[in-house]
């Protein structure tokens, strides 16, 4: 894994996946560091010059009127960090805090914050120590920044809280000393730089659409899967028909079920059969996973703008401007992960009807279950069950998290954005979905190994029924399914499901 550099440089998505998963290093560039410190100086003149800058020499929110002396200015930082520091529930994971704060130092480094050069590199040596401040995921509305989760990344750089670090919980400043660093004393506006700001809705958009990105690719592999082993039909995949639409989402969907099932004798054995058309859940897999496609792509570009964007407030444009704003507001964010797990949510949905179509039987080829003796034996019966119980989660939790708001902060924050709570919920609805469609890829996979006998399968099929057969049991006779569930979902998680066909298959 490389250095992340940070600087003005516009990131994507992929370039914070490594650090969902594991330990990494930052760095600030030289232009960064330097940016950094002139909008430090710039604000040292406002504040020579006496002018009154909200949250620095004055109190927040509605005590926004009391002015604050100079000799208690680093006191209000501190009391600020220590007072805001009320989350509940449990920590965020590892991934999500390295991103948490790789985003603040991102901010810092556009030059509008004010912030000593001696905070920012308190952020690059926790991250590239691996001190990971204990942040509780419970208490943000994402509105005058996640202020909660936020104090409690700021107290661990202050030396207070407790943190994780080589694979303990442990005081913060018991880590701080073993890492060989000093905690740091915030200074004028560098409490209120920590804590406004969206980077922990920011944080749980980037995990989210990361996942999302394969999870897309993974529903047309399972959705060819059960159309190949149902029996129903490859020739409404074709390009010529969708074409027909204005919908990148829903022909590049189309394409790779047409592609996956190319040279499948299953398609081939049935090409004169009299049936006329297949249910929607089959018929309809590109007009479905292809308007989830497309709100994806319009999710991953908001949150990356968010991410790239100042969230800070006040603003510090020159050492004679000084600028308020609600920049810290997550109202993008929190729409655009409210339609994403909307999206995911149908196309968790889609499926639990593809596996309820085999558990009807499927002409005289595949017995009711997936079972091969039904009624003595109840197969996937139960597997299914745990689909739509998933489904119906889904159906709750893609309830609109950004059509909600409740007055805080005794009125003056009176409309919020609950993005963070909207990325939550997104991430429970991904996992949902990550088990359902494990679940219709074991289906498709059994009733194509012990049903199918004898046809080969089409070429993404094969690789991925090759791929299961060293994982699960893939057989007749009743057997507990839970591990095997659990075991494709990791394969999905990890991306082995996709990684074993994109060699064979080309996947949009």
């Amino acid at each position: 894994m490389g250095t992340l550099s940070i600087s003005k440089t516009f990131l994507h998505i992929a370039d914070f996946q490594s650090f969902l998963e594991a330990h990494g290093k930052v760095r600030l560039t030289p232009d960064a560091r330097q940016t950094i410190k002139k909008s430090h100086q710039n604000l040292k003149v406002l504040l020579a010059s006496g002018v009154n800058i909200y949250g620095v020499n004055t109190g927040f929110g509605k005590l926004s009127k009391v002015s604050i002396p100079e000799s208690d200015q680093n006191k209000l930082q501190l009391n600020l960090v220590r007072s805001h520091s009320a989350g509940v529930g449990k920590p965020f994971d590892s991934g999500i805090t390295r991103l948490i704060m790789i985003l603040k130092l991102m901010t810092f480094a556009q030059g509008y914050s004010g912030v000593r050069p001696a905070l920012a590199k308190q952020l690059v040596d926790f991250i590239n120590h691996d001190i990971l401040p204990v942040i509780p995921r419970q208490g943000s509305v994402g509105a005058s920044g996640d202020l909660t989760p936020l104090s409690h990344l700021a107290m661990g750089l202050i030396g207070e809280g407790n943190v994780h670090f080589q694979d303990r919980i442990m005081p913060a400043l018991m880590a701080i000393k073993e890492a060989g660093l000093d905690p740091i004393v915030l200074e004028a506006k560098e409490g209120i730089s920590m804590i406004n700001g969206t980077q922990v809705s920011s944080a749980l958009g980037i995990k989210a659409l990361l996942a999302v990105d394969n999870l897309l690719k993974t529903s047309d592999i399972s959705g060819a899967m059960s159309v190949e082993a149902s029996l129903s039909s490859r020739n409404v995949f074709e390009a010529k028909i969708h074409k027909l639409k204005k919908h990148q989402g829903q022909a590049q969907s189309a394409g790779n079920v047409w592609r996956l099932l190319e040279k499948s004798a299953i398609v081939n054995d049935h090409v004169d059969c009299d049936r006329v058309q297949d249910p929607y859940s089959f018929r309809c897999i590109p007009h479905v996973h292809g308007a989830s496609r497309e709100l994806y792509k319009s999710a991953k570009n908001i949150v990356e703008n968010e991410a790239n964007s100042i969230s800070d407030n006040p603003l510090i444009f020159s050492e004679k401007e000084i600028r308020n704003s609600g920049h810290f507001h997550a109202e993008a964010v929190a729409q655009s992960l409210d339609t994403l797990s909307i999206s995911i949510t149908e196309i968790g949905a889609i499926s639990e009807r593809r596996i309820n179509n085999f558990m009807k039987g499927i002409d005289n080829k595949i017995p009711m279950f997936v079972a091969h003796n039904p009624g003595l034996e109840s197969g996937f019966m139960m597997a299914h069950v745990t689909a739509a119980s998933l489904a119906s989660e889904n159906k709750t939790l893609a309830h609109p998290a950004s059509i909600d708001s409740l007055s805080t902060s005794a009125g003056q924050e009176d409309f919020v954005s609950m993005a963070p709570w909207a990325g939550r919920k997104c991430l429970r609805i991904i996992e949902n979905v990550t088990q359902i469609l494990a679940i219709e890829l074991y289906v498709a996979a059994t009733a194509t190994a012990e049903f199918h006998k004898g046809l080969k399968p089409g070429k993404g099929p094969l690789k991925v029924l090759n791929l299961l057969k060293r994982h699960v049991r893939l057989s007749k006779g009743d057997h507990p399914l839970h591990e095997d569930m659990i075991t494709i979902a990791g394969l999905i998680r990890s991306g082995k499901i996709v990684d074993s066909v994109i060699k064979s298959v080309n996947l949009e």
